[in-house]
């Protein structure tokens, strides 16, 4: 049987003016920003008025450990949303936006596939509404501040060695991850070393996905250090006096994108920070005002629960103050079989045995939620190789874990697929016997902090950090940084620091190699092997084959 792609199912979409997906949300065309006539603004104004509403219910949707099989959280997570209008919900989707880079280089699109899909898929997949672009033009403005302010005789006496700052671009380019800057002369400045990284792990990304409003956008951006003194003294945003006109260039970026998914339904996307250097999530206030416009909010949080949703609820729900009612750990047949240790070439055999003995990592991400005290439904992502044995094995393992899997079709059949899932989480979510709280209090010591997630989350015996690190987050308590939460930065293909060890592996410590204070963010960086902040294309890059077409349509992004 032969299956449309992604694209021209997308392309086949019966899309509503996005004035009438405003009006789902009673918001008035008056209180929307348009950006053609399928994607539109929501204005600060309409936010701030519509604070006083209740909040609905906050569903996350999280996954396994990411393998090359795919799990498909973004689809289920769109799916899902679609389930829950379908059966007569007030429900709106908030989702990341992609990032330029990654769609040029191998990744392919981000916007869901098959029947749940979030459109105009193209636009969402390069520039959209240019949120990217102001984000990348108000880090750099710091940069070129930074430099202009050591030119003219360097006032605050910034040490030229620690300026920790560097510049960005929204593409994979590694030929940029260490230059030398300042070259050709006394007119050009100081020589000293630089370098890019790519723009969603840019600190302005993270803070305007945790900023609740453009004071607070301002007030973080100013709490960035950029450089230190001869004294080791930190040298913050606000005094190169660059937090001002940043606010400005990210006025409009900060304000949420509304957009709609294959079924008209109302999907917020807003925001992409790297979900390894820091949280993963869309913002929180495009999460916030879908709170107070939806009876039920469906988002997700890069990578695996490891990761992603332990970000989300450690740093996300603790900043925003968040609540969610139920958590979705997706789960596939073919990444199970990964995780049971059978090839990729392999995966369309059937192999109930191999499914079994992958679910262990399944096992470990439900156990970890459960921790937060929020209740778990997985969700099997159906693939057509999938056999009926296989699914069974994996409804029979969720149930012994306390839990339940259920079965979802919605890449195939959209909300039809799907209103099993989404009739079950609305009833939990009714019910909210959720008791959230995170991991650890906000006064533990930052590395008993590291140590909680390693030990609890990823089961690690412990963690290896030399005295230089450990002084290091001593300083930044000392500083007055203490209560900051971590952000862990390792591989999302495992729970320990190594990727090829799938499955829920024990006997392993995580050892750090790096500790970064992402001040304006509000959350301490713990870097776990290499961490790549300017990706590279591989040997052929999307890009080769991304054209357009005889009608003008796009070929090769997806």
């Amino acid at each position: 049987m032969a299956f449309k792609t992604d694209i021209q199912i997308a392309r086949e979409a019966s899309k509503r003016p996005i004035q009438e997906i405003g009006e789902k949300l009673g918001i008035s065309s008056d209180d929307l920003l348009p950006y053609g006539h399928d994607k539109a603004k929501v204005s600060q104004r309409f936010i701030d008025e519509i604070q006083k509403n209740e909040n609905g219910k906050l569903i996350l949707v999280t996954a396994i450990n990411p393998t090359p099989a795919g799990e498909g959280k973004t689809t289920t997570t769109v799916g899902l949303g679609d389930g829950l209008n379908r059966i007569g919900k007030n429900a709106a989707v908030c989702i990341r936006e992609a990032s330029l880079g990654p769609n040029f280089g191998m990744k392919g699109g981000a916007a869901g596939g098959g029947y749940a899909q979030v459109v105009p898929m193209e636009e969402m997949n390069l520039h959209f509404t240019g949120d990217f672009h102001a984000i990348t033009s108000a880090h750099n403005l710091l940069s070129a501040m930074i430099d202009n302010h050591i030119y003219w005789g360097n006032e605050l006496a910034i040490d030229m060695r620690r300026v920790s700052w560097r510049r960005v671009l929204d593409m994979n380019d590694r030929a940029l991850r260490q230059i030398t800057t300042s070259l050709g002369g006394v007119s050009n400045g100081f020589p000293r070393e630089s370098g890019f990284d790519i723009t969603v792990a840019s600190e302005v990304m993270a803070i305007l996905c945790l900023a609740t409003d453009l004071e607070d956008l301002q007030k973080r951006l100013g709490d960035m250090i950029v450089a230190y003194r001869r004294d080791r003294t930190p040298v913050y945003a606000r005094d190169i006096k660059a937090d001002g006109a940043m606010t400005v260039l990210l006025k409009d970026a900060m304000q949420p994108n509304l957009v709609q998914t294959l079924e008209n339904n109302p999907a917020f996307v807003h925001g992409g920070p790297f979900a390894n250097i820091a949280h993963g999530c869309n913002s929180v206030i495009s999460t916030t005002t879908a709170l107070k416009l939806a009876d039920y909010v469906v988002t997700e949080a890069g990578f695996g629960a490891d990761l992603g949703a332990e970000k989300f609820l450690n740093i996300k729900c603790r900043k925003a103050g968040l609540h969610p009612s139920v958590v979705v750990v997706v789960a596939t047949v073919r990444a199970m079989k990964m995780n049971g240790g059978v090839a990729k070439a392999d995966l369309g055999t059937e192999n109930v045995e191999a499914v079994k003995k992958g679910c262990a990592n399944l096992g470990r991400h439900i156990e970890n939620v459960k921790s937060f005290g929020v209740p778990v439904v997985v969700a099997i992502n159906h693939f057509v190789t999938d056999t009926d044995a296989e699914v069974q094995a994996i409804k029979d393992y969720a149930a012994e874990q306390g839990s339940e899997a259920i079965l979802s079709r919605h890449w195939e059949l959209g909300s039809e697929g799907s209103a099993e899932l989404a009739t079950r989480v609305a009833e939990i979510a009714d019910n909210d016997h959720a008791n959230f709280a995170p991991l650890y209090p906000d006064e533990m010591p930052l590395f008993e902090k590291i140590e909680s997630i390693a030990k609890r989350i990823y089961r690690a015996d412990g963690v290896l950090a030399d005295q230089k690190i450990r002084n290091q987050l001593k300083d930044w308590e000392a500083q007055g940084y203490g209560n900051l939460p971590i952000c862990m930065a390792k591989t999302q293909y495992s729970f320990t620091t190594d990727p090829e060890r799938r499955g829920a592996p024990t006997g392993f410590s995580v050892p750090v190699r790096e500790v970064r204070l992402s001040a304006g963010a509000g959350f301490v960086v713990v870097i776990c092997g290499e961490i790549m902040t300017m990706p590279g294309l591989p040997r052929v890059p999307s890009a080769e084959n991304i054209k357009l077409n005889a009608d003008g349509d796009v070929e090769g992004l997806f």
